[in-house]
């Protein structure tokens, strides 16, 4: 649903054989079922990120059957809940950065074989930016797994020059879906304002396109794009240390 089936559905209008996977198998043989409907081709395979044999096989699947393997994105995620109970904090990081860095592996390994190339997506957040929140109702596991994805992305710029296989984040602010959609629309303009929350949010459609853009634009590598929802799309500076407005420690 929502980010999932917009990029996916985007991905097939530019001509891509979508492989599309979730644990929700309704939706994603409805998000197959809207491709072919467009004139698309696409192939539902159900994989649970948390699950290595699985996210293994769905990688061995794509390569092997529709390759070679040309993109990876990562936009599974787990329910958003705040809280410090064990078993949620394991389920986000297992699906948030763990699955995500697997199939990552997998991927790179898929593509080296090929000697294609390709494409890598990560979905982030804004959430990984802060340096400590000025409002309340964060999740700290969440924001510790999304800021992970930043640093694997960082870190995997050189499979450009070795491989011609580039790795890009993208993190974005609020999405007009699920949730956050319900949330903010919950609440008035000045209830926003106090709160933190963006006057206005991103749609899912201006996801798609981004990560399509991530994902072929040869000279974009390494490198993380932030969208705040009330703001333009940006792209942090390669080699950004981060601590510009840092405070001297006497």
């Amino acid at each position: 649903m929502g980010c999932g089936r917009a990029i996916a559905l985007r991905f097939a209008r530019e001509g891509a054989t979508v492989i599309v996977s979730d644990i929700n198998v309704a939706g994603g043989e409805e998000t197959r079922r809207l491709i072919e409907a467009s004139g698309g081709r696409a192939v539902f395979r159900a994989a649970d990120m948390r699950q290595e044999a699985q996210v293994r096989d769905l990688v061995a699947f794509a390569a092997g059957e529709f390759g070679p393997l040309g993109a990876l994105v990562n936009n599974a995620t787990a329910p958003f809940a705040h809280g410090y109970e064990m078993e949620h904090w394991l389920t986000t990081v297992e699906t948030d950065f763990i699955g995500p860095l697997v199939a990552t592996r997998y991927a790179v390994e898929a593509m080296r074989q090929a000697r294609h190339g390709g494409a890598i997506v990560n979905i982030s957040s804004i959430s990984a930016l802060w340096h400590g929140r000025r409002t309340p109702a964060g999740a700290p596991v969440y924001d510790a797994a999304k800021a992970g994805l930043l640093r694997l992305t960082t870190g995997l710029a050189e499979l450009a020059k070795t491989d011609n296989i580039r790795v890009n984040c993208l993190a974005p602010g609020w999405i007009a879906t699920g949730g956050a959609l319900e949330y903010w629309e919950s609440l008035t303009p000045e209830q926003r304002a106090e709160r933190g929350v963006p006057a206005s949010l991103l749609t899912t459609a201006q996801i798609a396109d981004a990560v399509v853009r991530l994902a072929t634009d040869d000279a974009l590598a390494g490198r993380v794009l932030f969208w705040w929802s009330d703001d333009e799309p940006k792209l942090i500076e390669w080699g950004d240390r981060g601590y510009k407005g840092a405070i001297p420690f006497n």
